[in-house]
């Protein structure tokens, strides 16, 4: 990437400070594929545009970066844990069990997460949230019925689709994008086929039938993906009648061999994600520990560049790439200039 000419505010905001002698200079970050580009873009330029070094930075999903930066306090562990949703309680505690208790949440923006498949194989143009979930979900409503999931290709359900046979491939479970996925489709298309109501009429509770309605197929028909974008770029590549689960800007960046579906009849852009009428839009966050601010040069710094107007505002590096600006960034930028730890209060 070339270097970007940064104004004089974003400048002054990664001045370099006198840090602590430490045996580790450069800042550690992992976690979130949604998040690695626009981390990878942000660590080069802070590299380039101040004299801290270059951030390391590396992905492994949401849930695996928050996994290490809960392991404790120290050089041997990572300062900064991307995540393409909010963390967990139960992270939080295991992060307090060893060490880790004053955590700065940042939130960087939103993206979308879309359905995409092979620029020349069926017409997959419009989805509703019943179409994902009777696909793929293990236990599907077929008469009035609650039945195992009978369905081959799309058309089985619904006319409009092709007779394709149903190939998906979606997030596994340690991918934040899983989370989203499950509460805004799979969930919605249980609920709007009326297979949770058919459920909770046949006895069980609301919880319980919550969760059956997130199972999944086991049959091969539904794919979980334990790797980033580029493994399911790579199955659908290889599978004609493949759709796949991804990040706007993911897609954004590989339109020359994907064709996206609209959802809900809302076709995902960065327009449509900012005014809030696509349905399956997240935020993205990155978690910070204060504990090495001051000991780790260049942490504070990194984050404050991050958040800057100049980066991951309108019309900046990470906007070009497909992130949706936070319209409250003002607000995450003065959380992070007085270092303002989850449930501080301040």
């Amino acid at each position: 990437m070339s270097m970007i000419k940064l104004t004089a505010s974003a400048l002054a905001i990664a001045a370099v400070s006198a840090t602590a002698a430490t045996a580790r200079d450069n800042v550690q970050v992992a976690g979130s594929s949604t998040v690695l580009p626009y981390a990878s873009i942000v660590a080069e330029l802070f590299g380039d545009n101040t004299d801290f070094p270059t951030p390391v930075v590396e992905s492994g999903g949401s849930s695996a970066g928050l996994k290490r930066f809960c392991e404790g306090v120290g050089e041997n562990t990572i300062d900064v844990a991307n995540a393409s949703r909010a963390i967990r309680e139960k992270e939080i505690k295991a992060c307090a069990e060893n060490g880790v208790t004053d955590i700065i949440e940042v939130r960087i923006g939103y993206d979308g997460i879309v359905f995409a498949s092979q620029q020349s194989g069926p017409a997959f143009t419009a989805f509703q949230p019943s179409d994902i979930f009777n696909a793929i979900g293990a236990k599907v409503l077929v008469d009035g019925e609650v039945k195992e999931n009978p369905y081959n290709s799309w058309s089985e359900f619904n006319g409009d689709l092709p007779d394709a046979e149903i190939a998906m491939f979606i997030p596994g479970t340690k991918h934040g994008t899983r989370e989203v996925f499950e509460d805004k489709v799979l969930l919605k298309g249980c609920e709007d086929t009326g297979a949770m109501k058919a459920m909770m009429d046949g006895g069980m509770s609301e919880d319980d039938a919550e969760d059956a309605c997130l199972d999944v197929r086991q049959d091969g028909k539904s794919v979980d993906i334990d790797g980033d974008y580029t493994e399911t770029l790579a199955r659908i590549d290889a599978n004609t009648n493949g759709i796949g689960v991804f990040g706007l800007a993911f897609y954004e960046n590989n339109t020359d061999k994907l064709k996206v579906a609209t959802m809900g009849g809302i076709s995902p852009s960065t327009e449509t994600i900012a005014s809030g009428e696509y349905p399956v839009s997240r935020p993205l966050f990155f978690y910070v520990k204060k504990a090495h601010i001051g000991v780790i040069p260049g942490l504070k710094e990194f984050a404050q560049f991050f958040v800057a107007d100049e980066i991951a505002g309108p019309g900046g590096p990470l906007s070009n790439y497909g992130l949706v600006a936070d319209p409250e960034l003002a607000k995450t930028q003065a959380a992070v200039s007085n270092e303002q730890t989850m449930g501080s209060g301040m």
